[in-house]
């Protein structure tokens, strides 16, 4: 297979600034094409949390590059940084006026602006040094609006002539969405006939729309979740445009980074483990127990969640029955979030009342989320909404089995345990109701009280390969299939 060049750009890219899972795939796929040998570069903003991390290479030709964005000049600047555990190249776009800011996300007036600066910067980085992609790879509305600048202002310029596109859609719930008055800031004020002319009319512009009717094929995390956002209870607005463009609409369900999330050699927990031998697994337990000041009895089984405390996240379904639950089962739960401040209260309380059963840690911890899939037995992801998900495959990895809602990547990688056969990974429920819930619950303590079909269970878990070694060839093979031949 021939080399492809792939220009990949992401508004976060791990470890360098992350807010979800998006962060961590623009990483690993980059740092996996790079690994297949093709020539990759992976474009993301120099925000203010950038720097120190990473130690950056200026590109003489490079710096204080001119862009004119509406009635304003804007300068930016290129530097490469090397992408931990890899050899691949981080080309960090520096605009200080728009990226040196407390966070990566604002909202500021200009947040649409930085986005498009970055969408361009990217594209004229490209021209600047004659590199001509095969693929331009854009990810969420930050950058959906690559697709129509190459098919409107970039054009004229032959470099990008067998360029295709292809869009990932991490997130529909966020689209990006700004003021018709900002096109001229866009570049975009004399390609109004491309644009949504409804949109238009009622004065605003939609980044992801605008990128999903242009890029040439469309890409999302999941099977579940491509099929899911083109009905009207996910499709958030959209629906109506992806079931037009469902035979270029692929699921692609995200690898995990099989070297980071490896019982056998992980350095942040406390013992190392693996499928024919689990008893590190029990140490971990332990650990965790004492950690929080938790009764630990290795027969009480260990619930635990890691979480962005969201609605997303189906947190809503939990007080009417975890209290019930946790009266009635000799049960533990250790919770790990930030997020809204209802749900962060009722953990604080919960754990309040439930001292030697419950612990709630708030904010993110990198290594307590690491602690706490080694450490638990059953894993809790009861989401309204999932287009991929990660932590049900770390759980997975780590031998502990997942409780899901079918919705999404939850329903593509978590197989409903059968004990009449012995099959299957984890346990799900349909409905987004408390009792639906409660009963995946039970049926979980259920199997936990019989040690065989248990053991059987978390080896079937265990047994599962979701890295992007193997993940990484869908992405191959699409590109593939787009591009022209030489």
């Amino acid at each position: 297979m021939d080399s492809l060049k792939i220009c990949l750009v992401s508004a976060e890219v791990a470890p360098f600034a992350k807010t979800g899972g998006l962060a961590d795939v623009s990483a690993a796929l980059a740092r996996h094409l790079h690994k297949k040998r093709h020539d990759v570069r992976l474009f993301m903003p120099l925000y203010r949390k950038v720097k120190g991390q990473v130690e950056l290479e200026p590109v003489p030709e490079l710096q204080d590059v001119p862009m004119r964005m509406g009635e304003r000049t804007y300068w930016f600047s290129i530097s490469t940084g090397k992408l931990p555990r890899s050899t691949q190249k981080v080309w960090f776009v520096r605009c200080p006026e728009l990226f040196d800011r407390e966070g990566i996300y604002t909202q500021d007036a200009d947040e649409a602006l930085r986005f498009a600066l970055l969408s361009r910067a990217a594209l004229e980085t490209c021209q600047w040094t004659q590199w001509a992609p095969d693929i331009v790879h854009c990810n969420d509305w930050h950058t959906a609006l690559m697709p129509l600048y190459l098919r409107t202002v970039y054009a004229w310029d032959k470099l990008f002539a067998r360029t295709r596109t292809v869009l990932t859609i991490h997130n529909i719930g966020y689209q990006g969405v700004t003021g018709a008055d900002r096109l001229k800031d866009l570049a975009l004020e004399n390609e109004r006939r491309f644009l949504y002319q409804e949109d238009l009319n009622e004065g605003r512009v939609n980044f992801l729309k605008t990128g999903l009717l242009y890029a040439h094929a469309l890409t999302t995390v999941s099977k579940t979740y491509a099929r899911e956002i083109q009905g009207d209870e996910h499709g958030m607005g959209l629906q109506g445009l992806l079931r037009q463009r469902s035979d270029s609409l692929f699921g692609i369900v995200n690898g995990i980074d099989g070297e980071e999330w490896n019982p056998r050699k992980d350095p942040l927990i406390p013992a190392a483990f693996h499928a024919r031998d689990l008893r590190g697994k029990e140490a971990c337990k332990q650990a965790l127990c004492e950690r929080f000041g938790l009764a630990f009895d290795v027969r009480a089984p260990l619930f635990g969640i890691v979480s962005r405390l969201t609605v997303q996240k189906g947190l809503e379904l939990l007080p009417d029955i975890l209290p019930v639950l946790l009266r009635r089962e000799d049960m533990r739960l250790v919770v790990l979030g930030s997020g809204d401040e209802r749900y962060e209260s009722y953990f604080k309380w919960l754990a309040g009342a439930f001292p030697k059963k419950v612990a709630f840690q708030a904010g993110f911890d990198n290594a307590l989320a690491h602690q706490i899939e080694a450490g638990s037995d059953l894993f809790l992801m009861p989401s309204r909404y999932e287009p991929c998900g990660l932590n049900q495959m770390y759980s997975l990895r780590y031998g502990s089995v997942p409780i899901v809602r079918r919705t999404g990547g939850l329903a593509d990688t978590v197989q409903p345990w059968d004990g009449a056969n012995g099959t299957g990974t984890g346990f799900l429920f349909d409905e987004f109701k408390p009792e639906a819930l409660q009963d995946a619950i039970q049926r979980a303590l259920e199997v936990w009280r019989h040690e065989g079909a248990w053991a059987r269970l978390v080896q079937n878990g265990m047994a599962q390969d979701f890295s992007w070694e193997r993940q990484v060839d869908e992405y191959i093979a699409l590109y593939t299939r787009l591009v022209p031949p030489r």
